[in-house]
């Protein structure tokens, strides 16, 4: 065996070790276990905040909620949803906080995962 070739098999397996810790531990970046609203959910840049924020917004159904949310972010990114919302005045107050109503909602949708 050459030198080349133990260096080029070790830098191999160091790139291994480091995709597998990289996928499979949470040092790097959150992994989160699928759902049906993964594409509402990505947009939040920390699902358990998120989470513990919307525990205390009541909302009845989360599929009819994913809907609206569906439909309110069409094609938009989460800032501009939120921006819209505070121009028009769409806002609640939970818990002492004034939020924007699609931040509530996509907040309590990510509770009820």
């Amino acid at each position: 065996m050459k030198r080349r070739d133990f260096i080029a098999g070790l830098a191999a397996a160091g790139v291994a070790v480091m995709a597998g810790v990289y996928r499979f531990t949470d040092m790097f970046v959150k992994h989160y276990p699928p759902t049906p609203y993964d594409d509402l959910l990505g947009q939040l840049t920390d699902r358990e905040q998120a989470a513990k924020l919307g525990a205390k917004v009541v909302v009845s159904d989360a599929s009819s909620q994913a809907a609206r949310l569906r439909a309110s972010l069409q094609g938009r990114d989460l800032a501009t949803a939120i921006n819209t919302d505070i121009a028009s005045g769409r806002v609640t107050e939970v818990d002492g906080w004034l939020l924007p109503q699609t931040l509530a909602e996509l907040c309590a949708l990510a509770a009820k995962i």
